[in-house]
């Protein structure tokens, strides 16, 4: 009888090590507080793409490349400006419905500052909300978002091929 429970616990280890290794491991516990946890240690694909965008006036320019990282919008922006002072920096935040909400974060004059933008995602084009800014320090945000008219930049999605040279470029 003892060999036979031997045996049967031997089988039922080899089996249980000869499992999948793609497969999870669910635990059991209350649903609102179960956990998935993976059994390799290999890298979970990026859900990021980048989406580039770019509107030209006379001698000035502004670049914008964005990504939507499982949620949050990151990427890089800049103001290029032909005869008046150009900044460049990143950008953080959030899309709503086809409202973009983020703070760029950018550098002009030798000063770190944060404003906040938000762009009207429109077919492949991103308008920029305008409207009254109030500054706090080197902060400067809408005094009232519901009262933003999206007539700003519009900017025209763009191929991101070589899109960073423009980052880059004096």
């Amino acid at each position: 009888m003892k060999k036979f429970i031997i045996s049967a616990l031997v089988v039922l280890l080899a089996l249980s090590c000869n499992k999948n290794s793609a497969e999870t491991t669910v635990h059991s516990t209350p649903m609102d507080s179960m956990v998935v946890v993976p059994e390799t240690n290999e890298p979970i694909e990026s859900s990021t793409l980048q989406t580039c965008y770019l509107e030209v006036s006379g001698k000035d320019s502004v670049f914008v490349s964005l990504e939507d990282n499982l949620g949050t919008i990151i990427g890089k922006m800049r103001y290029k400006n032909f005869e008046k002072d150009s900044s460049m920096g990143t950008v953080i935040g959030s899309q709503y419905g086809d409202t973009l909400k983020l703070t760029y974060t950018f550098e002009a004059e030798g000063t770190t500052s944060d404003r906040m933008i938000y762009f009207l995602r429109k077919g492949e084009n991103l308008i920029e909300g305008i409207g009254e800014q109030k500054v706090d320090g080197n902060t400067s945000t809408y005094a009232n978002d519901r009262q933003l008219k999206y007539e700003g930049h519009t900017l025209k999605q763009v191929d991101c091929t070589d899109f960073d040279k423009n980052f880059t470029h004096k």
